[in-house]
């Protein structure tokens, strides 16, 4: 008898250690995702139902989404907005920040290492501090209600984190990769396009997905640059959605709204999880 407490009290921290980690997963699961789960709940209620506490919507509803897109919101040209300035971002992004980082991953010169420091700290200036001068320039080149006003300032903030991962990246690559390259009548140029580039495809990718939600959830400086409908991105339009007559609560077609913003994000993040993942992992054992 004695023999079996022992026993059970093992089996007992045995089913724990296995049971607790799990709840720790459980618990961060629901605490990232009920804030969205209440979001898509209270956009599936009825319009007179928008400020119940049910945890299910009964009945259920599409017409916050039909109000979404109805009347003279201009939430599809906002959708289109948000495409065209976070498009161009990730791709000039990429461009310049592939360049940059192979550049300082390969050369040796004087002052590299100040030069990545100096990248590095431009990205951890708040970006209200640079509203105010941003504005102030952009009212001075007539600027105002541009995409390049929204675009420009974006990829400031993209790229120095674009060039600081992407050079980590770059310097797990072999040097002797582009040599061979070069050995088989590449010039340089050549062996980056058709051998480092293709070999950087995870990282690359990561880069380009973690740039395009930064670029798409994007709201100071679209809120500050712009004060035209037809220019404004999908999250400033939410912003000042004001409902189908312009008096009702708008609160059920925000939700609404907001669910149509976050699901092509989401998506992409599941259809290309393993990517990001070896990405954010490629380089990490040599």
């Amino acid at each position: 008898m004695a023999t079996d407490v022992p026993q059970i009290r093992a089996g007992e921290n045995a089913a724990l250690k296995r049971w607790l980690p799990l709840a720790g997963v459980v618990l961060i699961v629901v605490y990232c995702l009920g804030p969205f789960y209440w979001m898509v709940v209270s956009a599936f209620r009825r319009p007179a139902d928008q400020f119940s506490n049910k945890f299910i919507p009964a009945p259920f509803s599409i017409q916050n989404f039909k109000d979404v897109f109805s009347g003279s919101n201009g939430f599809g040209r906002g959708l289109l907005n948000s495409l065209i300035v976070a498009g161009t971002v990730t791709i000039l992004t990429l461009i310049i920040g592939m360049v940059a980082a192979y550049t300082l991953a390969r050369l040796d010169f004087k002052g590299k290492n100040i030069v990545l420091a100096i990248i590095i700290t431009t990205s951890m200036f708040p970006g209200i501090s640079l509203v105010v001068p941003l504005l102030k320039l952009f009212v001075d080149i007539k600027w105002i209600n541009t995409y390049q006003a929204m675009i420009v300032p974006s990829l400031s903030f993209a790229l120095p984190l674009a060039v600081w991962n992407l050079t980590a990246f770059f310097r797990q690559m072999p040097q002797e990769l582009e040599q061979a390259a070069m050995v088989d009548g590449c010039t340089p140029a050549q062996a980056f396009r058709k051998v480092i580039i293709p070999l950087a495809a995870p990282g690359v990718f990561t880069t380009a997905i973690i740039t395009f939600i930064a670029a798409w959830n994007e709201f100071l400086i679209a809120l500050s640059m712009t004060n035209k409908k037809s220019i404004q991105t999908a999250n400033v339009i939410v912003s000042q959605f004001t409902g189908t007559t312009g008096r009702d609560q708008p609160f059920g077609s925000q939700m609404a709204a907001g669910v149509v913003v976050t699901i092509p994000l989401v998506i992409a993040v599941l259809l290309f999880q393993r990517r990001i993942v070896a990405g954010l992992t490629a380089g990490g054992v040599k």
